[in-house]
Parts: C-alpha cells; sequence; structure tokens
C-alpha cells in the first residue's frame, strides 16, 4: 500500500469524538483553536483485521470475565521472532492497562518507600511522576548531546548509582523524545553497570515497533539473556503506540527470571486484582497476526513526514535543529537558536497556534526544545510548516525594525 493508499483509507478526523489529543486542548492548553502535535497517538485507524475482530466480539454481544485467547501467546511470540529476533518465553509474558502503570507497579514491587530510582533525561516525563508519587528517590544521569545524537555518559551513570545506591533503574529503550536506537554495545554497557550494582532495569520498550529505516532494534533482554543476567531485567511493552490503541488498555511486563515472577506475583497477589481488557487483547492478538502490511505503511508515512519536514526547516530556517529521527514517530526539535527559550510559549502556541509537548517536560535543561508528533497527515504538517514561516517572518520584521531603530539612533 503506497502512503498516499494508507493516507487516504486510514486517516481519521478525530475533533469532536472525545479525542484527548483534540478534544481536551483548552483543558491542556488554555485554548481550542490549535492544531495539536503533542500526545502520542495518532490520527490512522487501526488495521481492517483488528476492526473485524472486534466487531465478531461486538457481534457476540457478551462482555463478561474472560481468559487470555491461547493463541495470544504464539502469534505474540512469533511477532517478536519475525521482527526483532527475539526468542519470547510463555511463562514470562504478564498484562497490564498501560506501561505507565505497569511502571507504577513494577516500581511499587521491586522497591521501597525512600530507595533511589535512576532515570536518564530528557526523557518520557511520567517517568518523573513515577519515581516521585511513589515517593522514592529520583536519581538523574542526563544524556548527552553530541554531534553524533544523544549519548548515555556511562561515567556519570556508574557514579550516580554507586553515590546514590540506586535500586532500580528506568531505561527508554528507543528513546522518547529524542529518538534513539540504543546500539547493542550501548545497551551491554549499561546492563554491565547496572548488575554489577545489583540494581534492577526496568526497560520501557514501547516504541520498538517503529523503527525507521537504516536502525534495527534489540530488546534489553536479549542482551540479558546472552550475557546471563536475565534476572537484571524486566520489558515493558504494549500495541499501543504501534497500533494506536491506548484506549483499549493492554500492555505487557516480560519477566523473564522466575525470581523476578514469584516476587510480582506475590505482590500481584495483595495489591492488583484488575482483570485483563478483553477487548484490547483481541485487538492486540489481530495486530500482531496480520498487521505487518499496515505497520510497513505507516513507518513509510513517518519516514516521508521526517524527511520532509527537516528539508523544510534547512531550507527555509535553518537556526532550527531536529534530532536524528531513529525510532517513534516523536519529533525532538532544538529552537534556541531561532528564538529565546523563554519565548518558546508564545510564538509556538500562541502565534503559530500549535500543541506541542515543551522541552521542560522532559528535563530542567531542555528548555528551548519541543517534541512534535509526526504520526499524522502531510497536509497538517504542511500546515505546521506554514505557520512557522509566518512566525519567522514576524521575528525577521521585528529584528529589522530594531535594527531601523538602532540605525537612527547613531
Amino acid at each position: 500500500m503506497s502512503i498516499n493508499e494508507f493516507t487516504v483509507s486510514h486517516y481519521k478526523k478525530r475533533t469532536h469524538t472525545d479525542s484527548l489529543k483534540w478534544d481536551a486542548l483548552k483543558e491542556r492548553y488554555g485554548h481550542e483553536d490549535l492544531l495539536p502535535l503533542w500526545v502520542a497517538d495518532t490520527e490512522f485507524s487501526v488495521p481492517e483485521a483488528v476492526q473485524q475482530a472486534l466487531q465478531t466480539k461486538i457481534t457476540q454481544g457478551i462482555f463478561g470475565y474472560s481468559l487470555v485467547p491461547e493463541d495470544y501467546f504464539s502469534t505474540y511470540a512469533n511477532w517478536q521472532k519475525r521482527h526483532h529476533q527475539q526468542t519470547f518465553e510463555k511463562d514470562w509474558l504478564f498484562f497490564s492497562t498501560g506501561v505507565v502503570q505497569a511502571l507504577y507497579d513494577l516500581v511499587d514491587c521491586f522497591t521501597e518507600k525512600g530507595d533511589a530510582v535512576l532515570i536518564q533525561p530528557p526523557v518520557y516525563y511520567p517517568f518523573f511522576n513515577v519515581v516521585r508519587d511513589k515517593k522514592r528517590q529520583l536519581v538523574t544521569s542526563n544524556l548527552v548531546s553530541t554531534s553524533n545524537g544523544y549519548q548515555m555518559d556511562f561515567t556519570d551513570l556508574e557514579k550516580k548509582i554507586k553515590e546514590n545506591q540506586v535500586k532500580l533503574a528506568i531505561l527508554c529503550s528507543p528513546h522518547n523524545p529524542v529518538g534513539r536506537v540504543w546500539k547493542t554495545e550501548e545497551l551491554q554497557a549499561y546492563l554491565d553497570i547496572c548488575a554489577a550494582n545489583n540494581v534492577l532495569v526496568i526497560s520501557d520498550e514501547i516504541h520498538s515497533d517503529i523503527i525507521l529505516p537504516g536502525n534495527q532494534f534489540i530488546s534489553t533482554a536479549e542482551i540479558a539473556k546472552e550475557k546471563g543476567l536475565l534476572e537484571n531485567v524486566v520489558v515493558c511493552n504494549a500495541p499501543s503506540k504501534t497500533f494506536n490503541m491506548a484506549s483499549l488498555l493492554n500492555a505487557h511486563i516480560w519477566l523473564p527470571h522466575p525470581k523476578q515472577r514469584e516476587v510480582y506475583q506475590n505482590w500481584s497477589q495483595e495489591n492488583k486484582h484488575t482483570e485483563n481488557s478483553s477487548l484490547g487483547q483481541i485487538a492486540g492478538q489481530a495486530a500482531y497476526q496480520s498487521g505487518d502490511q499496515w505497520l510497513d505503511s505507516f513507518l513509510a508515512l513517518v519516514t516521508q513526514n521526517y524527511h520532509w519536514i527537516k528539508e523544510q526547516f534547512q531550507q527555509y530556517i535553518p537556526q532550527i535543529e531536529v534530532a536524528e529521527l531513529q525510532a517513534t514517530y516523536l519529533l525532538w526539535i532544538d529552537l534556541r537558536k531561532w528564538i529565546p527559550p523563554e519565548k518558546v510559549k508564545y510564538y509556538i502556541q500562541d502565534q503559530a497556534k500549535l500543541a506541542v509537548d515543551f522541552g521542560e517536560w522532559f528535563s530542567t535543561e531542555t528548555k528551548g526544545f519541543i517534541r512534535i508528533n509526526l504520526g499524522t497527515s502531510p497536509d497538517n504538517l504542511r500546515l505546521v510548516i506554514n505557520r512557522l514561516l509566518e512566525v519567522n517572518q514576524t521575528i525577521q520584521s521585528g529584528d529589522n525594525i530594531q535594527s531601523n531603530e538602532r540605525e537612527e539612533l547613531l
């Protein structure tokens, strides 16, 4: 399916559909007239096979307590092997209503109040909330922006772990918002440091299917298996980002080591009695069974959107710098050479009428950055560029006026 065919057949207008992204703009940003480029969901309907599977269940008309479909495990395992060469065992798999909820549960399960938990900003802002809400000690080891993209600072990572007696680290892989796919040697170094200091790693791999051409994702669990460190790793992922089905409340927790599973099952017996989402599992199984072509088309669209908007910036507003996008459909943009960090909200939200994720949400040190969502139609991105060009013209006119005023004073 071509990109144009995919867009025509799957793009949906989401205003007045109770969409958080489109219909909560006034609540979230104070204005209704913004073009939403923020929260990580898209304007594309799920694969036809998913719709058909859900329609079959709905036609049945019964939504009582349900078991996990027996074929779910083999279908999911085949997807992991087909797309990531990942060996997956049925005993590993547990379910949650979402990856963020899973993080809350896992931090609660494997640490105590006051324990140190490490994250690597700039990073998905719910990571901060999980640590603080659970009354754990927040420890940060910042990623470093280099000419070769964002890198982990392993010296700082090890230092922070030792100094703070870190018990648990949350890894974002692929990384949101900087778009990195961590290489095998980077994951090995990260795991070596954590294992040597008895740190449990929770690897958030929700974007693992959204990998742009030329990049290869490898799960932290696969690295841990090769190094004999499965006891040190828990993985979370879901079909929600891949296939745009977050509200179906179906996410995965991998517990690859028997010791982990025993601890988690004991904790769950006391703390977790939520039923699984039957519709979410039906949808997930159908997507993993028949969603390959849909995903290929979606990735082609995201790749096209990324290269197009990057070229537009380079041609018309070269001061705007974008991080190399290796994974996710979320683009990390540095505006600091174009506009002052304290003016970002004024120019981007108030003038360009764009609802974005602001850099300071991901780190106190990335004010002046924004994150925008490329999982949308090319027409919407053309609106983005047109609006930013209008703002750029206003900025340049202002600069010219100020320059003329200075000349008159001289």
